[in-house]
């Protein structure tokens, strides 16, 4: 099969319309132009050479397609999917798009979607019901649906099936070939569906949009190699591939002259950064170092995987300086045999080592995971031991949530054995765990001054500011509107169990504020 083939750019005919195939039939001539994921396939990773591209720019033909029309995305999910927003919005903008915070006065309505869980999903296809009026009372606008559902095989067959309203369905490796996409949608009155098989390569030079000027997402790698039985991320987002340093260092210097405080870096496994380089030896950490001389305030990073987080990287973070002193550091289960039936390749002996090794080295470092209750064939002492986990390893906030099972992933074929009963009953105890032992590392800061990132405007309270520390802590105090965007002191006079409320103290110009 040559690369051209590869690339699944489709028209699929309307359903309604008077030719329509057969479901028999259409179910092969959908096979013949779409291959899905497939966890044999995407195991043999490695022999597919990752390209990069820094070439990337809007052709002539297409500039100005956007002239007088507006354009509305939605994001669903994680991080990742948000700076994905980010980039189409870019490419919108140079179009000639104009963005709209509203799908009523839209001309191109985009769901930008989450495959991590079956409640996502749901949420996606009960807003295409919605849409389908819009549809009808306008057949110009156009729908797409686009991000990590999209290259699902089961639910673009439930697309094609049932929701004909859907003008547009590309993959998560397809966001720079959105101005052909939009060009091919209108000019055909017909499905249009791009979908790579392939793993993805890295594209440079893509234009975004960034939400406000404060904070900013910079991707540093794409994709997971970990197949975690679970998770469904190494299909939507292909294998591991890693940007070139040099790119990623020239962006984050490109922010910070533009004022930035605060960058995250992202990817599905950041700690593996550089793995796949195979004419440099420059790992995560390596990357770390260099970032510590940019003069941004504050560096962060998300996600990483416990297997991966190296003794070099520890003793770079221990080095503090613009890298934060809070790790999000997804533990999933307190059970070595659940740990081993979910792939994630260590032991509750080894989290816990490496857990002791960041302390050490790290010693007021805040840590936070995410736990899955209720996956299949965890008994009550297994369960116990998560939460017995929890409260060794201290955590100060988790993101918990009840297994359920993912179509196309090697957990989905397990017997789901646990009573959703059992599972609610669980989740319940591990949440009320989860508050208590945050409220508890929230009283830590009663009386302490602390230095915050001021955000904006309080969303209960117009009149009170808020901000977040270095270690995530949302901060609410009074101040006046102009250190917005500024790192201020705060003294803190109250402790909740997930915020902090505080008095000012100094401004950035050094001025002193009564306590």
């Amino acid at each position: 099969m040559n690369e051209e083939s590869r690339l699944l750019s489709s028209q699929v005919k309307d359903p309604n319309s008077p030719d329509k195939k057969s479901e028999k039939d259409y179910s092969k001539y959908f096979q013949a132009i779409y291959t899905p994921p497939s966890l044999k396939e995407a195991k043999k990773r490695g022999k597919e050479e990752v390209a990069y591209h820094n070439d990337f720019a809007i052709a002539e033909e297409f500039r100005g397609m956007g002239q007088n029309r507006k354009f509305y995305i939605r994001t669903y999910g994680c991080q990742m999917n948000e700076h994905d927003t980010e980039v189409m919005a870019g490419i919108f903008m140079q179009l000639g798009y104009e963005p709209t915070d509203t799908v009523d006065d839209a001309n191109v309505i985009l769901l930008n979607t989450c495959a991590i869980r079956e409640n996502a999903e749901n949420k996606v296809f009960g807003e295409l019901g919605h849409l389908k009026h819009l549809k009808q009372n306008n057949p110009d606008v156009l729908i797409g649906v686009c991000g990590c559902m999209s290259q699902e095989e089961s639910v673009v067959n439930k697309i094609l099936k049932t929701y004909n309203q859907v003008d547009m369905i590309f993959g998560t490796h397809n966001i720079h070939r959105l101005p052909n996409i939009l060009n091919e949608a209108y000019l055909s009155k017909e499905m249009v569906i791009e979908v790579w098989s392939k793993e993805g390569d890295v594209i440079e030079n893509l234009p975004r949009v960034r939400k406000g000027s404060i904070k900013a997402w910079v991707n540093i790698m794409y994709g997971c190699d970990k197949f975690c039985t679970y998770c469904i991320v190494p299909y939507t987002r292909g294998k591991e591939r890693s940007r070139r340093p040099e790119d990623i260092i020239q962006e984050i210097r490109h922010l910070a002259a533009q004022g930035y405080k605060e960058v995250t870096l992202l990817g599905q496994n950041v700690n593996a950064y550089g793995k796949d380089f195979e004419d440099l030896d420059y790992r995560f950490g390596d990357l770390m170092e260099d970032l510590r001389k940019i003069d941004v305030a504050r560096i962060r990073f998300m996600t990483s995987h416990p297997r991966d987080f190296d003794d070099h990287l520890i003793e770079v973070l221990a080095k503090g300086g613009n890298l934060v002193d809070h790790i999000h550091l997804p533990v999933q289960s307190g059970s070595s045999e659940i740990l081993k039936i979910m792939a994630r390749k260590y032991s509750r002996e080894h989290y816990l080592e490496l857990v002791n090794k960041i302390k050490t080295a790290i010693p007021n470092a805040s840590l936070t995971t995410d736990i899955i209750v209720g996956f299949p064939n965890e008994t009550d002492e297994q369960f116990e031991e998560t939460m017995s986990l929890y409260k060794e390893v201290g955590f100060e906030i988790a993101y918990t949530y009840i297994y359920s099972p993912r179509e196309g992933t090697p957990a989905a074929k397990m017997v789901d054995n646990v009573p959703m009963e059992v599972k609610k009953e669980r989740l319940q105890r591990l949440n009320k765990l989860v508050n208590d032992m945050s409220a508890e590392a929230m009283k830590k800061h009663d009386g302490q001054i602390v230095e915050v990132l001021v955000e904006g405007e309080s969303k209960n309270n117009p009149d009170v500011l808020a901000g977040y520390t270095s270690k995530s802590k949302l901060v609410n105090f009074k101040g006046p509107k102009e250190i917005i965007g500024q790192l201020v002191q705060v003294k803190i006079t109250d402790a909740k169990t997930w915020s902090l409320t505080g008095e000012l103290v100094e401004v950035p110009n050094g001025q002193k504020v009564g306590i």
